[in-house]
């Protein structure tokens, strides 16, 4: 079994034994409907988050999934889409994918050394970590990549951050190359809460402030005030900081998330 497999067998342990908690309980819509499942998703961990039920190990095990299906949609790329300017400022895509290497390969004690090496200039910081594992061309640069999928090696904070990484950072590619893949709600769902809950590496908390958000595909929810609706992909990577995915979302707030991902 490949590690992607090993990785996505996991969450499905997860999900299985919260499935049978679902429909153990007569109160649970049919578990076929989208009602159902996110039924389920709110009621089957009351008082709780959703990596609350998803262990660290099967965070980690999110990741690893979301990692290897970018590497399958970085494949087929050709040498003008590996140049294409990604969502991430101004990156391109080869330069995302190299950044994710270096994710996945920098621990906290060379984290810190690079840091101060560029005297806390972390822009300065990441194009370092950057130039170290980009390859001589996209597919080397993609090898590189290949070689971290399993890797559970990151710098300080949650392991929520770091599935984090990894899920905006494979949407900042997919959007502007029209690659359409969703993650699934189980790996985008505790980064939302993570987001929503501290400003960390994104200003996820104080883009969303005064607002009330909801996802209409799964149970993540949060805040009062205008509210704001559309998928938890999307609302995550607003709070991210990627304005674009203003225009998937409804609601009176909407407009106030706008302003603030132009200010940003």
């Amino acid at each position: 079994m490949r590690p992607a497999e090993r990785a996505m067998e996991a969450v499905r342990h997860v999900q299985a034994n919260r499935l049978a908690t679902c429909n153990a309980s007569s109160a649970a819509p049919p578990m076929s409907s989208p009602a159902g499942r996110i039924w389920c998703q709110r009621h089957s961990n009351p008082g709780g988050s959703m990596s609350d039920v998803l262990t660290r190990q099967a965070l980690w095990a999110a990741a690893h999934a979301e990692r290897a299906a970018l590497a399958d949609d970085l494949a087929a790329l050709d040498t003008t889409q590996w140049a294409q300017r990604s969502l991430c400022g101004r990156w391109t895509v080869e330069e995302v994918v190299a950044h994710l290497t270096a994710a996945a390969s920098v621990g906290p004690l060379r984290w810190t050394a690079s840091v101060l090496g560029a005297r806390f200039d972390f822009d300065l910081h990441n194009d370092r970590r950057l130039a170290e594992h980009r390859g001589a061309t996209p597919d080397e640069t993609l090898e590189r990549f290949r070689r971290v999928v399993g890797s559970t090696t990151s710098t300080f904070g949650p392991t929520e951050a770091w599935l984090g990484e990894v899920v905006v950072h494979a949407q900042d590619i997919r959007r502007p190359l029209g690659i359409e893949r969703t993650p699934s709600i189980e790996a985008v769902t505790p980064v939302a809460r993570f987001y929503a809950r501290r400003d960390f590496t994104v200003a996820g908390r104080s883009t969303i402030d005064g607002l009330r958000v909801e996802a209409i595909d799964g149970p993540f929810a949060t805040g009062a005030g205008p509210l704001v609706s559309g998928t938890t992909l999307a609302l995550t990577m607003v709070m991210a900081g990627r304005g674009v995915y203003c225009d998937d979302l409804t609601g009176p707030g909407v407009s106030t998330l706008r302003e603030r991902c132009a200010s940003a």
